[in-house]
C-alpha cells in the first residue's frame, strides 16, 4: 500500500513490541521498518540500467519472507548493541529482533491485499500474491489508524491508555479489512453473474477496487480474442456490472520475441495489450487497472511507452495524459454514487 499506511502500520507493530519499554522511539523504528522494503525503488533504479528492470525489481526479494527475517536478524543485533551502549533501559536482543521482523515482515503482508501485489516466497518461488481486495490506496483504512497512532504519541509510556489505542487501531482497520474481503466475494459473484447473462465466453476473470474507495470495483475477463471490462459501484441500484465493453487483444509486439515484454505479460497477469504508436514506440497497457475512457483502448491508467534498444526493450519517460485530475475525481465521484 502506500507509504504512509506503511509507516502507520510498522509504528503500531514498534509500539505492540516495545512501546512500554522505549516510549514513542518505538513508533519511529517501527515506522523505519515499515518503509524499507519500499526502498527497492531506489536499489533497482541504482542497480539497473533498464527500466522494465528496475519497475519489476520493485516489491522483489525485498518484499519477501526471507528478507524480513534476514533484515530483523541483522537490525536487531545492531539495535541491539547500540542500545546498551547508550541506555539504562535493558531490551533484549530477542525483543528487538521481533520489532524489525514484525514493522518489515506486515509491510508486504499488507501488500498481498492490494492489486499490485508482492512475491512474498522469493527465491523459492516468483508468484506474486494478490488478493485484490483493497486499493493501494484506502484513506478509510490509514486515516482512523493514524489518528489512534498520534493519540498514543500523546501518553507517557507506561501509560495504559497507549495499549488502549493501539488496540482500537489494530481492530478499527482489521474490521475494515475484513470487510473488503467480503466485498471482494461479492463482486466476484456478481461480476461472474454479469458475464453469464450477458452469454459473453471467458475463461477468467479479475476484479479489483478503485482508488481511494472500495465501494468503485473494476472487472476484467478474458475470452479467446478479447477482453471484456466493465464497472459497478455497491450503490448500483442493479447487482450487476454495467456497461461491458469489448477490447482487442492488441499485441503489436509478442513476448516470444522480447524477454522483457514476457516479464511484463507476467507482471500484469497476462491482461494486457501493445500498441504501435509510431516507428520504434509502442504503449504497453496494463488491463489489470481501468481506463479513464472507455472509447480509447490507450487510455489505461497503468501504461509504459515502450522502445526497442539493442535487441531489448526499454521504457521512454513520459508523463501521463490524465487530463485535468479534478475532473478524473469528479467523474469517479460521480460513479462512486451509482446508476
Amino acid at each position: 500500500m502506500d507509504s504512509l499506511t506503511q509507516i502507520v502500520l510498522g509504528a503500531a507493530c514498534g509500539e505492540a513490541v516495545l512501546g512500554k519499554k522505549i516510549g514513542n522511539k518505538a513508533l519511529l523504528l517501527g515506522a523505519i521498518g515499515g518503509t524499507i522494503p519500499d526502498l527497492d525503488v531506489f536499489v533497482g533504479k541504482w542497480v539497473f540500467n533498464n527500466q522494465i528492470d528496475a519497475m519489476l525489481f520493485h516489491r522483489g526479494f525485498m518484499h519477501a519472507i526471507l528478507f524480513s527475517i534476514l533484515a530483523a536478524l541483522l537490525l536487531g543485533q545492531i539495535t541491539h548493541t547500540l542500545h546498551q551502549r547508550k541506555s539504562k533501559i535493558y531490551v533484549t536482543k530477542k525483543q528487538w529482533t521481533w520489532l524489525w521482523f514484525l514493522s518489515l515482515f506486515t509491510h508486504p503482508l499488507l501488500d498481498c491485499f492490494t492489486p499490485y501485489g508482492t512475491q512474498l516466497f522469493l527465491p523459492f518461488s516468483n508468484h506474486r500474491v494478490a488478493l485484490n481486495n483493497i486499493a493501494v490506496v484506502d484513506p478509510l483504512y490509514t486515516l482512523p489508524f493514524l489518528l489512534c497512532i498520534i493519540i498514543i504519541m500523546c501518553f507517557n509510556r507506561t501509560n495504559n491508555k497507549r495499549k488502549l489505542w493501539l488496540n482500537i487501531g489494530f481492530g478499527i482497520s482489521s474490521i475494515y479489512m475484513l470487510l473488503t474481503l467480503a466485498n471482494k466475494v461479492y463482486i466476484n459473484n456478481t461480476f461472474k453473474n454479469s458475464l453469464d447473462d450477458l452469454n459473453i465466453k471467458y475463461y477468467r476473470y479479475s476484479t479489483q477496487p478503485a482508488i481511494f474507495n472500495n465501494l468503485l470495483w473494476y472487472g476484467i475477463a478474458e475470452g479467446n480474442t478479447s477482453y471484456y471490462i466493465a464497472n459497478y459501484s455497491l450503490l448500483d441500484t442493479k447487482n450487476r456490472f454495467l456497461n461491458v465493453v469489448e477490447l482487442p487483444k492488441q499485441r503489436d509486439l509478442l513476448p516470444e520475441n522480447f524477454k522483457d515484454l514476457k516479464k511484463l505479460a507476467w507482471f500484469s497477469n497476462g491482461y494486457y495489450s501493445v500498441y504501435k504508436i509510431k516507428n520504434n514506440l509502442y504503449q504497453y497497457n496494463d488491463l489489470r487497472y481501468p481506463l479513464l475512457d472507455v472509447k480509447n483502448p490507450n487510455s489505461s491508467v497503468f501504461n509504459l511507452k515502450l522502445f526497442k534498444k539493442d535487441k531489448r526493450l526499454d521504457v521512454k519517460p513520459s508523463k501521463p495524459k490524465y487530463g485535468k485530475l479534478g475532473d478524473v475525481f469528479k467523474t469517479m465521484w460521480i460513479r462512486i454514487k451509482g446508476i
